[in-house]
């Protein structure tokens, strides 16, 4: 059965990203809509209305409403076909993508926002966290000896642990030298054809530490939760 997909979300690279990679590889069709567009208001005016207040959100045949990021990936993952029927490698592949989920904080919000002082204090207080964090997903991924998390093809918690892999780049391009395997395993999802062209053309993130953001068509936009 084929749904009608719509991905709402700000202007920022964080929790709607691995969504967004899993739809690409998985080629299935979905609108990209900022909220101020989809709600014809301003954030926070509908906060309040949308569930568990936060976004991303995946409006499913314009009537069902599906938040969380995790649950959102698992729920592409489904209707695509690729979910993972035995449990204990579900399990595993799980186990995975909440670890790099808890990457977010403070990963994201300090690309996407922070500035001057406040970003270089961040990024020195976040990298023994994300050393550590980076050993585990390295190790997790040796030890399967497989070329993603579960088996030769991607699945969502691959694609949850690609978002912060790319993200951390931005904020230290020295770090992820540190590990191998998580480098092969980077240029092993960016060579898949349909993610390859999504990167290429997904709005750029500028001006990190400075002034971030989010280049759309050409246009400049301060990252944020606000229409400009």
């Amino acid at each position: 059965m084929k749904h009608k997909l719509e991905l709402i979300y700000f202007k920022m690279r964080a929790l709607a990203e691995a969504p967004r990679l899993l739809l690409e590889y998985t080629e299935l069709e979905y609108d990209d809509i900022m909220s101020w567009d989809y709600y014809g208001k301003e954030w926070a005016q509908i906060k309040s209305k949308v569930p568990f207040r936060q976004l991303p959100m995946l409006v499913v045949d314009g009537k069902h409403e599906i938040c969380q990021s995790i649950a959102i990936l698992n729920f592409i993952e489904k209707i695509a076909g690729i979910d993972i029927s035995d449990p204990i490698q579900n399990a595993k592949a799980n186990a995975v993508m909440q670890s790099a989920q808890e990457l977010f904080m403070p990963l994201n919000p300090t690309i996407n926002f922070a500035v001057g002082d406040s970003f270089k204090k961040k990024r020195e207080d976040m990298m023994p966290f994300l050393n550590t964090r980076f050993e585990d997903l390295e190790r997790a991924l040796t030890e399967n000896d497989e070329k993603f998390y579960v088996d030769d093809k991607p699945h969502a918690c691959d694609f949850a642990v690609y978002h912060h892999l790319d993200l951390s780049k931005l904020l230290d391009t020295e770090l992820i030298k540190k590990f191998s395997r998580l480098e092969k395993f980077i240029e092993d999802i960016e060579s898949i054809e349909t993610v390859n062209s999504y990167l290429n053309s997904r709005p750029k993130l500028i001006d990190i530490s400075i002034e971030p953001k989010f280049v759309i068509d050409g246009v400049a936009h301060p990252t944020g939760v606000k229409k400009t």
